[in-house]
């Protein structure tokens, strides 16, 4: 994850940056000379703007799309979790021993009825049984949790 700026304004992206970060999102590994050549650039022009984008903070990262089955994981859900109480230091507690979690693939912190949607990944059902016996409904903060299995995962196609 590259460092957290202050998020840019959407209106204050022009059309060539708005196309620039439509096209990563759909490929990270996309060359600059590519790059720059789809949105009709330079490629030092382009490479200039990338790291503004950066800098600015629209893009915040490149990431690999993994997929859990073909790391042992084939299993995923969606878990609900409400906390038993409020407070910054249960907040912080719980969102730090989550998130270390291996089998955490992305935590959601929330309003509304729930706290938080952590999804994650598993190896079988036994596997997830023990994930939300031991590092949920064990844990001191957690006043409820709810399991949900996921059929399918689709990406969406981007921000815009």
């Amino acid at each position: 994850m590259l460092p957290n700026a202050s998020p840019t304004p959407p209106h204050a992206l022009d059309p060539i940056d708005r196309r620039i970060v439509e096209l990563l999102a759909a490929d990270a590994r996309l060359p600059n000379a590519r790059l720059a050549d789809a949105v009709g650039i330079a490629p030092s022009t382009c490479l200039m703007r990338v790291r503004g984008l950066i800098e600015r903070g629209v893009i915040r990262g490149f990431h690999a799309e993994i997929d859990p089955a073909a790391l042992g994981r084939p299993l995923q859900a969606l878990i609900a979790v409400r906390l038993s109480v409020h407070s910054r230091e249960q907040i912080e507690g719980f969102t730090a021993h989550v998130r270390a979690l291996p089998q955490l693939l992305s935590l959601f912190h929330m309003t509304g009825g729930d706290d938080y949607l952590l999804w994650v990944a598993a190896a079988d059902p036994h596997d997830l049984r023990e994930f939300v016996v031991e590092h949920l409904a064990s844990h001191p903060s957690v006043a409820h949790a709810e399991t949900n299995l996921i059929y399918e995962v689709v990406r969406g196609t981007g921000v815009f």
